[in-house]
């Protein structure tokens, strides 16, 4: 799948989305640099944003891309039963796939998952793309749940967006999942050992700034490129996401520095660290 960019929803002053800046931010995704936008997922604070504000947002960008790029659009949440309705419900035209986060907070265990997401792929009327992502749902998508997953809704899980950050976990569940479905890592630092290992490329948080270079590194496996972005990315997410790429978009200029609450912007020694490496 090459490089897909989990899109930033930027956000004015008063805390409304930001749709100016928003047409700035997607001109510098629309230059071929990017492969495909995930749009609404945790990286765009979907969680604080309500459902009007998110058929804006989905309609906006639909209409903005118009084709250009493919588009994904997160949908999930802890409520397996909301989350299918919200399928059955929201105008999926112009989204080729949906992202679906791990339930949250729940945790359920390895059965809840299985059933969570079969019910998540049934309900889905386009492909599904699974989300695992520990450090923020207390919750690791293990890789043989997958593959159950897979082995009862084939025709709708194609991939799994992989960030629980262990590579051997990866590399087994890219051994097990073969030519079955696709494994993308969601780390931006170690997306030329998954790709290496088999991986189908990479949901760049990064890529919101820096779409060209991670181009590179995805499309070239540039692991030295990659490593050059190491303190960069480990800046990113020093105090969380998207804390750290909206900061270094707003000293590039593109968007506005603003959060919705519980997250708040950087700390100041935060934004200069990040400003010495810009």
């Amino acid at each position: 799948m090459g490089l897909g960019t989990a899109l930033i929803t930027p956000f004015k002053e008063d805390k409304s989305v930001d749709f100016e800046a928003l047409t700035r931010l997607l001109d510098t995704q629309l230059t071929g640099a990017v492969d495909y936008i995930v749009v609404l997922g945790t990286t765009g604070e979907a969680a604080t944003m309500t459902e009007d504000e998110k058929r804006e947002v989905r309609t906006f960008i639909r209409t903005y891309v118009n084709g250009r790029l493919p588009l994904v659009l997160g949908v999930g949440g802890n409520n397996t039963a909301a989350v299918c309705e919200s399928l059955r419900t929201i105008d999926l035209t112009g989204f080729e796939a949906i992202l679906s986060v791990c339930p949250y907070y729940n945790k359920p265990n390895q059965e809840g998952l299985y059933q969570h997401f079969c019910a998540v792929a049934k309900a889905s009327p386009i492909p599904v793309i699974l989300y695992n992502v520990p450090g923020r749902t207390g919750v690791n998508l293990l890789p043989e749940t997958v593959m159950r997953i897979w082995e009862a809704q084939p025709e709708k899980i194609v991939g799994i967006k992989e960030a629980s950050g262990n590579l051997e976990q990866i590399k087994h569940l890219i051994d097990l999942a073969k030519d079955k479905l696709l494994v993308i890592s969601g780390d931006d630092g170690i997306a030329c050992e998954v790709m290496e290992a088999g991986g189908a490329g990479l949901i760049s948080v990064a890529s919101n700034a820096f779409p060209e270079d991670f181009w590179h590194i995805v499309h070239d496996k540039d692991a030295a490129l990659q490593n050059r972005y190491a303190e960069m990315i480990r800046l990113l997410f020093a105090e969380g996401n998207p804390v750290g790429i909206k900061t270094v978009l707003a000293q590039k200029g593109i968007i506005q520095n603003h959060l919705r609450l519980p997250l708040v912007p950087a700390s100041k020694e935060l934004g200069n660290q990040i400003a010495a490496i810009l």
